[in-house]
């Protein structure tokens, strides 16, 4: 190619430009959501930054401690909570967060702030020190309580149908952000040499059927059977079973391919493992908006009605026509599974 023809090329449409000319979508707002997603967007700079530097610097490992969930903290995990709690604070916007990594709601101090957020900083962690794809699951909520005051849990205690934002970052082979603001779906990547997001996914549609079912089935004789059944089913279908560990990175290739992922209750998580308010929530915002599904297995994921704030709950989430396929096998989960599969 010549330099003629390079220059010719259209560098593309970056994040900040998207969001300028999307405004107009928001008649409530005067540029603050904007503003939010832009603080969003420079903390995954950041943190994309530390975790290319994994392999160089001792910032990988264990931290040491646990966080509110009872999990071992990893060195990134901390690295990164802190990065877009400080960025969200020092944008203004966001009156208070909650975390994954901490245990009660985080007051920014800017109480004329008209957003809250939830988000979990690092999901995946346990994969860093294996290189394997992590990500950043963030879900916006306009506050209830009066602007000027500090934020109350009623603030937080909002169904998912009232988001006005969800998204997540994937670090894996290239960075991407992909998020929803209640009108489609659009995913951009980052171009490290220049430091922007471009978009490179408009308009993402996700299959209403797949071939990809993605579950831990190292945990299958925990399962209801009605889920050991549907298991069964994908494995007689010869779909393909893609299992990563890393919500992000499995939620990600099925929101492009076409597929399941499932997260049932087990034995030793009665009430499902994922946490609502901070990862259910935003990516069943994001499906429904790209044309899949989500589903607790009785009823739709963004109709649950919050009560903690580190809530968990059960998740089957994808194309729509396997999703639906799962309820209608757990509705039925009483009466006896049949010898032969259907196929």
């Amino acid at each position: 190619m010549t330099l003629k023809e390079n220059l010719a090329l259209p560098v593309g449409t970056t994040l900040d430009r998207f969001i300028m000319r999307k405004q107009e979508d928001f008649p409530y707002a005067t540029g603050e959501l904007s503003q939010l997603l832009r603080d969003i967007a420079l903390a995954a700079k950041i943190v994309n930054r530390a975790i290319n530097h994994a392999g160089l610097t001792d910032i990988g490992g264990a931290y040491g401690k646990q966080n509110v969930q009872g999990e071992d903290q990893q060195k990134l995990d901390v690295v990164a909570n802190i990065r877009f709690i400080r960025a969200l604070r020092n944008g203004g916007e966001v009156c208070a967060i909650i975390s994954e990594e901490e245990e009660d709601v985080i007051h920014t101090g800017n109480n004329n702030g008209k957003y809250i957020v939830a988000i979990d900083p690092l999901d995946g962690s346990s994969n860093i020190d294996v290189n394997v794809s992590i990500g950043t699951i963030f879900s916006i909520y306009r506050r209830v309580s009066e602007l000027g005051t500090e934020a109350t849990m009623d603030d937080f205690f909002q169904k998912g149908t009232e988001q006005v934002a969800a998204g997540y970052v994937i670090y894996g082979s290239s960075t991407m952000l992909v998020y929803t603001t209640g009108n489609g779906v659009n995913g951009f990547t980052y171009e490290t040499s220049l430091g922007e997001f471009f978009l490179s996914h408009p308009n993402i549609t996700t299959p209403q059927n797949g071939s990809i079912y993605s579950v831990n089935e190292g945990g299958f004789n925990h399962f209801p059977e009605s889920i050991k059944h549907y298991v069964e089913l994908c494995r007689v279908r010869n779909y393909a079973a893609r299992y990563i560990g890393s919500l992000v990175a499995d939620f990600h290739r099925n929101l492009l391919k076409g597929g399941i992922y499932l997260y049932p209750n087990t034995l030793k998580s009665p009430g499902g493992k994922l946490r609502l308010l901070y990862e259910c929530n935003a990516l069943a915002f994001l499906v429904e908006q790209a044309g899949g599904k989500a589903s607790d297995g009785r009823q739709r994921i963004l109709e649950i009605q919050p009560s903690e704030l580190h809530q968990r709950c059960t998740l089957y989430i994808g194309s729509k026509d396997m999703v639906n396929e799962v309820e209608n096998l757990l509705v039925a989960r009483d009466r006896p599974v049949r010898s032969s599969l259907a196929v």
